[in-house]
């Protein structure tokens, strides 16, 4: 087990090697016990954890707050279209004071090409440690929840049929950062992982190496297939969720005829029915009801979208407790 994290970003789990994933894991799975039995975890008593959204949040401006409350600190909830970054402050700055101020910063920054260089040019300034709430490549929060979610549920993860699919949806222009995290992740673990989405919603060709480089050296698989039915076919897992075309357009025009054209792909009862018969439903959420999946699937007794999400709260303690008052 690796014990030594105090100080270690979080911006993407590739970075962290599987050992240190695995300590995460064991620690959420610590905190979540002794949530539910109600003891006392405050591992970070007076510590301050600066939370920065550059976009909107539910689950993980909520778990964030929640989570450093309930580990003794405080959390300071940052609208940065009010702070002096809406004037032109740079990040080297803020990161240099913030991490002056208190014991952690945690910033979600989903702009197309600027995310995730805005949080590594914190991290690289910070004297504390920079978490990413999600940036535009990478949701490293909801990554580690997802997979201690399927842990949870099945054990061993070694052959289990995982597909990620992307799924219509009107909301809004989605960041890529929850498949690509998913498909570089899951891998690792010795996930057979299929990745499914109509052409022109390509992730990154450095993802989608690394991904299969991921498989191979854990005995895992990874494949890409452009045919919707066949990635729900036999699966055990199905994470029907709408990504942007950032990579072939960078656009933030939400609907177009690109989209419209792919308006069946969508999670229904019908296709549910051809994978597995205790196959799992899951979603990052919000999901987009009644164009990503119908409301029968996602309230239904396949759909583990809820215990996911409570396990946003659980892994996101692990990780502060971890880089911000670890050994």
């Amino acid at each position: 087990m690796q014990t030594i994290f105090r100080g270690k970003h979080f911006i993407t789990l590739q970075e962290w090697s599987k050992e240190e994933i695995d300590t995460l894991l064991d620690v959420s799975y610590d905190l979540k016990r002794k949530f539910a039995m109600g003891l006392d975890t405050s591992y970070l008593k007076n510590k301050t954890a600066f939370l920065m959204f550059f976009e909107q949040s539910t689950r993980t401006r909520n778990s964030m707050e929640a989570g450093i409350a309930q580990l003794g600190g405080h959390g300071n909830f940052l609208d940065t279209s009010t702070m002096q970054i809406s004037h032109g402050e740079v990040g080297k700055d803020t990161a240099v004071i913030l991490s002056r101020f208190g014991h952690g910063i945690a910033c979600r920054n989903c702009v197309w090409e600027v995310g995730n260089k805005y949080l590594s040019e914190m991290a690289k300034w910070s004297t504390v440690p920079v978490m990413n709430l999600q940036c535009d490549l990478y949701h490293p929060m909801q990554g580690i929840a997802d997979l201690m979610t399927i842990q949870e549920k099945v054990g061993d993860m070694k052959r289990l049929k995982v597909s990620i699919i992307w799924a219509y949806a009107t909301s809004h222009k989605k960041p890529i950062s929850v498949p690509a995290t998913q498909a570089l992740l899951f891998p690792r673990y010795g996930m057979d992982v299929t990745l499914a989405y109509p052409e022109g919603y390509d992730l990154p060709d450095w993802v989608i190496k690394q991904a299969k480089e991921n498989a191979e050296k854990h005995g895992g698989s990874f494949r890409i297939t452009h045919n919707m039915e066949e990635a729900y076919k036999d699966a055990h897992v199905v994470i029907p969720k709408n990504w942007g075309s950032w990579v072939n357009n960078k656009s933030d025009k939400v609907v177009d005829d690109l989209l419209e054209s792919y308006r069946n792909w969508k999670c229904t009862e019908k296709i549910m029915s051809t994978a597995d018969k205790n196959v799992m439903y899951m979603h990052a959420l919000p999901a987009d009801r009644g164009n990503e999946v119908e409301d029968s699937v996602i309230d239904g007794s396949h759909s583990i979208v809820y215990d996911e999400a409570e396990n946003r709260l659980h892994t996101a303690k692990a990780v502060m407790t971890l880089t911000m008052g670890g050994k």
